[in-house]
């Protein structure tokens, strides 16, 4: 795996694949950036809900239920001094579905949180509390 990142503009980054896909990075105008594309900790963030959304997402595609939405909020702490790493990660997955029972969303969490997602396991072997909680919503009538 490679990725390259390049200077855009002040702390602006755009990083690139092999495929020439982009993510954009940026911070705060205090030190420097214009605010204009996610810092890279909510990219770490972003990027450890969509692993285990993939997951998940999967599971239960294979399990046979509809997925007709979903959706993982994460709320995180990070250490008062630097580096300033995350110490806590709560997700509150989220999922619309007509078939789907508790049983089979907790499950499916269960095996991206322990077995599949990387970078979950990334953040737990950094010392990160990740913890979670599940909703699932009946499809609505509209």
């Amino acid at each position: 795996m490679e990725v390259n990142l390049s200077l855009d503009r002040n702390m602006r980054l755009i990083g690139k694949n092999k495929l020439g896909l982009e993510t954009v990075f940026d911070t705060d105008p205090s030190v420097g950036g214009e605010n204009t594309a996610p810092k890279p900790m909510e990219v770490f963030l972003m990027a450890m809900g969509a692993c285990t959304s993939m997951d998940v997402i999967s599971i239960l595609r294979k399990k046979r239920k509809t997925v007709e939405g979903f959706n993982v909020k994460i709320v995180a702490e990070r250490a008062k001094e630097h580096p300033m790493v995350f110490k806590k990660a709560h997700l509150i997955y989220e999922l619309i579905s007509p078939d789907a029972t508790m049983e089979d969303l907790s499950r499916s969490i269960e095996l991206s949180q322990t077995k599949y997602c990387s970078a979950s396991a990334m953040f737990k072997a950094s010392g990160c509390e990740v913890t979670w909680d599940a909703i699932i919503k009946p499809k609505t009538e509209s």
